[in-house]
């Protein structure tokens, strides 16, 4: 019999390292439309949006909109034109609470969500929203996609890959320049350490607080090299990411074998 990892077909993801108009939800889906549509010229599997894509890194949670609001309206009927999976996170309110969420929508409409566990006290997220408490896995042809929200990149412990229980760790950023020598460390270390590919996808520009974002949005796989990087400019890319590597790394170096057992409470 075939090893199953032979059967497991690449993966092509799409990523928008974009600039992204403070609060101004209708420009934002505007802006990300117009880019897809003269961008996205192949058929891809993934398309990955920065974190809160449609407002900025903001805390005014009054912005904040239901799952049946424009903006998950607007993601469903992206993932059906482009036939693929759309992620990113956005505001969401709900039974009283509000939540950094980054939604997971297929092309048939269905959905899964991961809401942002380490919530940023430096900014003041703590202060205005709720944070998950459940890690979140989902799959695309067979990948096993680990789902993760800026802060959380700092903390090895919740993003740790016990048991193989995930092949890529995605994870989307509003992450300042001032910081993002950690950024990329930080990246590297977590694919090193995970035996996966992390892709981080992160916005540019100044937001309304004029904090400044350089991107350096990027693909690193599970031997620390690097698939893709772009610094600097608002940027639509395609790459194409392979299992059957990931399955050799994993083969020739079983370091996860030998990691501490452990649960997060």
């Amino acid at each position: 019999m075939e090893p199953h990892y032979l059967n497991i077909q690449n993966l092509k993801v799409t990523v928008f390292q974009a600039y992204l108009f403070w609060e101004n939800i209708e420009k934002n889906l505007q802006n990300i439309t117009l880019r897809l549509s003269g961008g996205v010229r192949e058929k891809t599997d993934l398309i990955v949006l920065p974190e809160m894509f449609n407002t900025g890194f903001s805390m005014r949670t009054e912005l904040a909109e239901e799952m049946d609001g424009k903006t998950m309206q607007w993601i469903k009927k992206t993932a059906a034109n482009y036939d693929c999976v759309v992620t990113g996170s956005l505001m969401i309110k709900e039974n009283g609470h509000c939540y950094n969420r980054m939604v997971w929508v297929k092309p048939d409409g269905t959905y899964a969500y991961y809401d942002k566990h380490h919530l940023f006290g430096l900014g003041d997220e703590d202060k205005y929203f709720s944070a998950g408490k459940e890690p979140v896995v989902v799959e695309l042809k067979g990948w096993k996609i680990r789902l993760a929200i800026c802060y959380d990149l700092r903390f090895p412990v919740w993003l740790r890959n016990k048991k193989d229980a995930y092949d890529i760790l995605l994870l989307v950023a509003s992450w300042p320049d001032k910081r993002s020598s950690h950024w990329r460390t930080l990246i590297h270390a977590r694919a090193i350490e995970n035996q996966s590919y992390v892709i981080g996808v992160n916005r540019v520009g100044h937001d309304g607080n004029q904090v400044y974002h350089s991107g350096h949005s990027m693909c690193i796989d599970p031997q620390g090299n690097t698939v893709y990087y772009k610094p600097e400019d608002e940027d639509l890319y395609t790459f194409s990411i392979n299992y059957a590597e990931l399955e050799k790394v994993r083969r020739q170096f079983p370091f996860l074998k030998d990691a501490d057992d452990f649960e997060v409470n």
